[in-house]
């Protein structure tokens, strides 16, 4: 099954939370605290896999998370970091934040990409003891991995694609002209999912070549097969349209080399300008008087115009060199640029809100997230408790809680712990 789109949610590993110890031995009587810090949480890395050609595999497994790092431990122990998630997906995937429509990373090099980050280790206690606080009571807890719902989509890379209505022979040519077998017969329709081949013009020259399922009118509002796979022709260097010069199906091909182009217009307004050769097929059906009245009609459009017979290769081999030619001037297959997510949306995206209703005289405050803060402080511990304090306000949950209306002296509830709020 080609599958060329698919949605996933991805969740990079947390960090570790730091530990609270302290060094305790036999003659030492002093021996301070000694807390180490949380691991790194895991990332989510997307690599290319040449063997894969669809994200069939993403319709069966929809979520994908990273492992979080171990906590730190006593003697200054370091706790591990996770390994980072490897998701692989086919040459050619542009990953993009489904909320937003930012197109996160175009998958299509050598080099893996980061697209979650995990979240970095806590501090231990260790960190904090100064000459004033000797025994700090309280420890980091470790950030939380970036979070997020993508959507993965397979733009095939590809030099040429081939464009046109359906059954005006773009199977039969590619089939002729590579080594590549598409399913070949007379009715509309037979190619149901876009089919590459390599083309090679002589030993030094070699191109790669879309067939992409035929278009119908109206294709780019939804219509047929064409809407689904118009995506694979947006990196192709070079059109090459196709054409039934015969007219054996009652159509006009001036006709349908308007309409597909019109399509390709109304899908991407790039692609109308998309550099293009024209190859009218079916020569040996077609008339003299047919043949020279669409060859006129082209050369006004100002495109190369090459006669073939897909069936018997007649000019198939001219046209694969004029191919070869025009490449050579072409810039190369395009990479699309990433527009990454700002890190206040990460934030957000990543659990670090938080909601406050009144109960009553209570301020109820929902932040799963400071359950980790809430792990690392003890409440008994009055420099444990400013750590705390000062966790809220950088979150800005005291700030809300002023804008509410909160007085001195008035009950804050957070996570079933309840106390008196002090300015």
């Amino acid at each position: 099954m080609f599958v060329d789109i698919a949605k996933i949610r991805i969740k990079a590993g947390d960090g570790g939370a730091g530990a609270v110890s302290f060094h305790r031995e036999k003659y030492v009587a002093a021996g301070g605290p000694d807390g180490g810090d949380g691991g790194k949480g895991g990332d989510i890395v997307f690599v290319v896999d040449n063997h894969l050609s669809t994200l069939a595999d993403f319709r069966y497994k929809r979520k994908y998370a990273a492992e979080n790092g171990q906590p730190g431990a006593r003697r200054r122990c370091s706790g591990k970091s996770a390994p980072d998630l490897v998701i692989r997906v086919p040459r050619g995937t542009l990953v993009k934040d489904a909320e937003s429509g930012r197109i996160l990373a175009d998958v299509s090099g050598k080099e893996p990409v980061i697209i979650a980050r995990g979240g970095k280790g806590g501090w231990g206690n260790q960190h904090f003891a100064t000459p004033t606080r000797q025994i700090p009571r309280f420890a980091k807890p470790g950030i939380p991995g970036e979070a997020l719902e993508v959507v993965l989509e397979l733009k095939l890379l590809a030099d040429v694609g081939l464009v046109g209505f359906p059954n005006v022979g773009k199977s039969t040519l590619i089939s002729v002209v590579s080594e590549a077998k598409p399913k070949i017969a007379n009715y509309h329709f037979t190619t149901l999912t876009p089919v590459l081949g390599v083309v090679r013009a002589d030993e030094n020259t070699s191109f790669v070549m879309a067939d992409i399922p035929g278009l119908i009118e109206g294709a780019s509002g939804g219509a047929g097969l064409g809407h689904d796979f118009l995506r694979h022709v947006e990196r192709c260097r070079l059109l090459v349209h196709l054409v039934d010069v015969s007219g054996v199906e009652g159509r006009d091909p001036a006709e349908d080399f308007e309409a597909i182009n019109r399509e390709l217009a109304g899908f991407s307004p790039e692609l109308s300008g998309r550099d293009q050769l024209v190859a009218a097929n079916k020569i040996d059906i077609a008339t003299p008087e047919q043949l020279e009245a669409f060859q006129a009609y082209i050369a006004e459009k100002g495109h190369e115009f090459y006669p073939i017979c897909a069936a018997t290769g007649q000019g198939a081999q001219d046209l694969v060199y004029a191919i070869a030619r025009r490449l050579k001037d072409l810039p190369p297959i395009r990479e699309y640029e990433p527009d990454p997510v700002p890190q206040e949306e990460l934030i957000q995206k990543t659990g670090r809100d938080f909601n406050i209703t009144v109960v009553g005289d209570v301020y109820m405050v929902d932040a799963p997230w400071l359950v980790q803060v809430l792990g690392g402080v003890d409440l008994d511990d009055y420099e444990s408790l400013q750590y705390f304090q000062r966790v809220l306000r950088s979150s800005g949950i005291i700030d809300k809680l002023e804008e509410m209306g909160i007085c001195e002296g008035d009950t804050v509830s957070i996570l079933d712990i309840e106390f008196d709020f002090i300015r």
